[in-house]
């Protein structure tokens, strides 16, 4: 494979981020570079891959702009239809509402997104990983030998710890990085309903988060967790968290109890909002690595989509001597910031009253459906705000 030595756009990591903002890049006549460390986009799997329509994210971030890869992709990348979420709080008591979406296969969704960046002209170099960026050069190793490409723009897509934004001085202080800890366990052989997510809450098992079940098909689900390991106990991991959820808690175990665990997953999850920067004279960072993920749910794939699209045609105009790079953080901030910031809040709001399984189960019956659903996106009526701060004023 014989690469350029210069490009107008280099990205860095090709998950759902990446990949949309290498196609918008193209797109707009950029030459772009996508790389990915990866031997295989999309695998290992990152994600538990609940993907809302794009009608619901569009009701719920309306001054956002879609891309279109999130409004249209191939059945072949749906594992699963849903049109409930339900929520099971620390009494087991159960609150749902109606939400359509997909459970995603995201090895076939990112595959089909990287791919439909090369489509458009972006190369793409996979087991390619970035050791050093000086300047607007990078440099790589991998399968392909080592290279020092060149490039207008870097946009750095390379996750929660990502390389791109440390070597660039846009990676959140340590000091301000809040993240939880995620597990989970693509199982086979479980009795589940098959269009609901259920997400399960208690400090004895998810403490400052949740479990969840999402339906991957008629007998198989994606089982997992995501807790804050400064809220669990002294020594208990998470892998003790997700087995003790799967073997004694008393809605999931019945429907767990034969399950056959065939991959496991893990990552970390960042859920403190986005650094004051996101953009310099000549990088931005975007997806996880810029924090776009909804502190209320961790859903991650909307946000870090619509950031990618704005990033890759920013990118481009930049590269064409149209805008200043600087611009993107502007741009994602007016389409969806607010509700980003606003989920960070609530999760803030939230972290006090998971302390304690009576307190969630009151913040709970203070909360209807109606609240809970606009609350995954960011949104945080008036009185529930009130209501949460209430009981946190009142814990002792």
């Amino acid at each position: 494979m014989i690469l350029e030595t210069s490009y107008d756009v280099i990205v860095v990591g090709a998950g759902p981020a990446g990949s949309t903002a290498a196609l918008y890049a193209a797109e707009k006549g950029a030459s772009v570079l996508l790389l990915d460390k990866k031997r295989e986009i999309g695998s290992p799997i990152q994600c538990a891959g609940f993907l809302p329509d794009a009608s619901e994210v569009q009701a719920l971030l309306p001054d956002a702009r879609l891309p279109d890869t999130l409004k249209n992709y191939p059945h072949s990348c749906v594992l699963q239809r849903i049109d409930t979420q339900r929520l099971i709080t620390p009494n087991c008591s159960i609150k749902e509402f109606a939400v359509r979406g997909t459970v995603l296969d995201r090895r076939r969704y990112d595959q089909f997104l990287a791919e439909q960046a090369a489509r458009a002209g972006a190369e793409l170099m996979i087991k390619t990983r970035v050791t050093k960026i000086e300047g607007t050069t990078v440099e790589t190793s991998g399968s392909f030998g080592k290279q020092r490409i060149k490039a207008k723009a870097i946009i750095g897509a390379d996750g929660p710890n990502s390389l791109v934004a440390k070597s660039k001085g846009l990676a959140l202080r340590p000091e301000s990085r809040v993240t939880s800890v995620a597990l989970e366990y693509q199982v086979r052989n479980v009795d589940i309903d098959t269009s609901a997510l259920e997400m399960y809450f208690g400090k004895d098992f998810v403490p400052g988060g949740y479990a969840w079940i999402f339906p991957e098909g008629r007998d198989r689900a994606n089982v997992g967790i995501g807790i804050r390991s400064g809220m669990a106990e002294k020594g208990i991991s998470a892998k003790e968290y997700l087995h003790r959820f799967m073997r004694d808690h008393p809605l999931a175990e019945p429907k767990l109890k034969n399950g056959i665990i065939m991959n496991v997953i893990a990552g970390i999850i960042p859920v403190n909002g986005a650094p004051e920067k996101t953009a310099n004279e000549n990088t931005l960072i975007v997806g996880d690595a810029a924090g776009h993920i909804f502190a209320t749910n961790g859903g991650g794939i909307p946000p870090a989509m619509i950031a990618g699209k704005i990033a890759g045609e920013t990118a481009a105009e930049f590269a064409a001597g149209k805008s200043r790079l600087e611009e993107y953080d502007r741009r994602w901030r007016a389409q969806f910031g607010s509700a980003l910031e606003t989920s960070v809040q609530a999760r803030q709001l939230m972290d006090g009253i998971m302390k304690s399984d009576t307190l969630m189960n009151a913040a709970f019956k203070l909360i209807s459906p109606e609240q809970m659903k606009v609350m995954q996106c960011g949104k945080l009526p008036g009185p529930v705000r009130l209501g949460l701060q209430a009981l946190n004023r009142g814990k002792k």
